[in-house]
């Protein structure tokens, strides 16, 4: 039977939610550890060994350890396989020692991966990112536009058209999770595409999204439109043409438009207006 304390609280109960509250305080930790994870090239390492990998293997692998961090590399990885980026499996049938092996999530973080979102997590965990997150609070006090306007002094278009490193990162960034965005698209969504002559990708950025459906429909004049400052050094190929302008402005006519994670940046009326 479960214990009561003099509040007349379930003292399981509490110790769940206490558990609870204890998790969403810390589960930074797990972004941040992967950002690790992927700085000391730990997904490479156990993919280029071939075979389950200790942590000693491991420890002995990382060029730019610091011999007495050494000890550390075992809890990072504890958390990571606890986050199922990692997983550990026998070294052999009559063997007692586990090693760790690559997961699907954590193929995804290897450098030679056409698929890989590297450029994602690194873009998303930049301190000027994180930064307007201490803001939250104050945001919903107040008639700032985003938190990122109360950290930064503007908005984040305005602060990427002056920060060339952050705008190539965001750009990067999205063009890895276009990838395979792309390679869904074509394969299961292909009647989406026939019957068309055109087609305007809204919010485009560099093309990548743009590339890949321009090759796979050739009849289909696509254009990738964004801010000129996004398609600036872009070329035009083929079936595929670059413009740049406002899209709350003006959009290029099309038979269909694409829209590619945009609408969620804007509140409701922005997005109104930019479907209009």
């Amino acid at each position: 039977m479960d214990k009561v304390n003099v509040n007349g609280e379930n003292v399981n109960e509490l110790l769940q939610a206490h558990n609870h509250v204890w998790n969403h305080i810390f589960n930074f930790i797990n972004p941040v550890s992967l950002k690790c994870a992927v700085e000391l090239g730990i997904p490479d390492i156990i993919q280029n060994h071939g075979k389950p990998m200790t942590v000693t293997e491991l420890v002995a692998a990382l060029p730019t350890l610091n011999p007495t961090k050494a000890c550390n590399i075992y809890r990072l990885m504890r958390i990571l396989v606890h986050s199922g980026f990692f997983a550990q499996k026998k070294l052999s049938d009559d063997s007692q020692e586990d090693g760790y092996v690559l997961t699907n999530a954590s193929r995804l973080l290897l450098k030679d991966n056409p698929l890989s979102v590297i450029p994602l997590l690194k873009a998303a965990l930049v301190p000027v990112l994180t930064k307007p997150l201490d803001f939250l609070g104050i945001w919903f006090q107040n008639n700032d536009y985003t938190p990122f306007d109360i950290a930064h002094g503007k908005t984040f278009w305005e602060y990427a058209s002056h920060d060339p490193k952050l705008g190539n990162s965001f750009n990067e960034a999205m063009a890895s999770d276009a990838r395979l965005v792309s390679s869904v698209l074509i394969d299961k969504c292909k009647g989406s595409f026939e019957g068309l002559n055109s087609l305007v990708d809204v919010g485009g950025g560099t093309g990548t999204l743009g590339k890949a459906i321009a090759d796979a429909f050739p009849n289909l004049e696509y254009t990738v439109f964004d801010l000129p400052r996004v398609v600036a050094d872009q070329e035009d190929s083929g079936n595929l043409k670059y413009v740049g302008g406002d899209m709350f402005e003006d959009v290029p006519v099309a038979d269909a438009v694409l829209l590619k994670s945009i609408l969620h940046n804007w509140n409701d009326d922005e997005c109104l207006k930019i479907l209009k």
